[in-house]
């Protein structure tokens, strides 16, 4: 009950930041982290947000990129690396949900399929796949960019 309500309040929120953003055209900055296993990679279905993406979200002011994008991918799924584990591997300003969003998107390889604990406010599900299967998704441009460039 309480997932749900914090569902449903989180989702009320992002939709008064995209009318927002929609009027004020802000730019953000945000960090992924682009975990793969085997040639697949972790996506996750967000609960406020019909696009597929990776863990990750907005960078803090002071924060640099890759501690955001270990705080978020520890925060959202449980799984913790430390910032020095996670390699640079797209950088790219895209127009989405009305903002002038710049991401950073962080990978690392694990040996082992990733034991996930997933924050049920935020995400909906969370499962590694193929790249190509990956790209027949409705993924944020930032993973289209990021998965083409590959």
């Amino acid at each position: 009950m309480l997932v749900t309500a914090q569902r449903l309040a989180l989702e009320t929120a992002h939709r008064g930041l995209r009318a927002y953003w929609a009027l004020r055209r802000p730019h953000t900055r945000g960090a992924l982290v682009a975990l793969w296993h085997r040639g697949s990679l972790l996506l996750v279905g967000n609960t406020y947000r019909r696009e597929v993406g990776l863990p990750g979200g907005f960078v803090r002011n002071g924060e640099r990129p890759v501690d955001a994008a270990a705080r978020e991918l520890a925060e959202e799924v449980g799984v913790v690396l430390p910032p020095d584990a996670l390699l640079h591997a797209y950088g790219g300003t895209h127009l989405f949900e009305g903002r002038v969003d710049t991401v950073d998107i962080f990978e690392h390889h694990l040996d082992a399929p990733p034991s996930l604990t997933l924050d049920r406010r935020e995400l909906r599900w969370a499962t590694l796949h193929p790249p190509r299967e990956a790209l027949r998704l409705p993924l944020v441009p930032h993973v289209i960019d990021y998965l083409k460039d590959r």
